[in-house]
């Protein structure tokens, strides 16, 4: 069996996981998420914990007992915790700022590039180079990290563009005469 399926997910106050035939729905503070349920994974809900078992001897249902274990356990932690993914901007007038649900950014185009962000997902903007995009859904926010990210992506000779607060860029060598 999947290493990561064998492990239960506890379940913390404030939380409420309910299992119907076809889908799995979270309840938190937060807010709610939902993912449908795979036939080839058993679920089973006792005692403030959630298990995965795979229902066949198939290799299939081996992987996707880790895979909604995994996907189950990012929707725990996202309605009582939430994500967030930080996003640099480094680059001489690169700035950005949020206002409301759309994010305005400078990044030396000779127009702005303006991001609207889906449901669901906020952004804050500490400083004019600080991004922050806050969500329950783990994948929502990431991809949407990814989005404002690849509007100018860190270019490899001076290292300008838009890069995750905990990237790091190789600077390459330019060209010698």
């Amino acid at each position: 069996m999947s290493r990561v399926g064998k492990n239960p997910i506890d379940v913390p106050k404030g939380a409420e996981v309910s299992i119907a035939d076809d889908f799995i729905s979270v309840k938190g503070p937060l807010g709610a998420l939902k993912q449908s349920q795979h036939e080839a994974v058993r679920v089973v809900q006792k005692d403030g914990q959630i298990t995965f078992e795979a229902a066949n001897e198939s290799r299939e249902a081996n992987a996707m007992s880790g895979t909604m274990r995994a996907l189950v356990a990012n929707m725990v932690n996202g309605v009582t915790k939430g994500f967030e993914k930080k996003l640099t901007l480094v680059g001489v007038g690169y700035r950005a700022q949020a206002q409301g649900d759309k994010l305005n950014l400078t990044l030396g185009y000779s127009h702005p590039v303006v991001h609207q962000m889906p449901a669901g997902v906020k952004c804050e903007t500490p400083t004019q180079t600080e991004i922050i995009i806050k969500g329950v859904d783990r994948q929502r926010v990431g991809q949407t990290a990814a989005e404002v990210r690849a509007y100018r992506k860190p270019e490899p000779y001076k290292g300008k563009g838009v890069r995750y607060a905990d990237e790091v860029v190789l600077i390459k060598e330019t060209k010698k005469k």
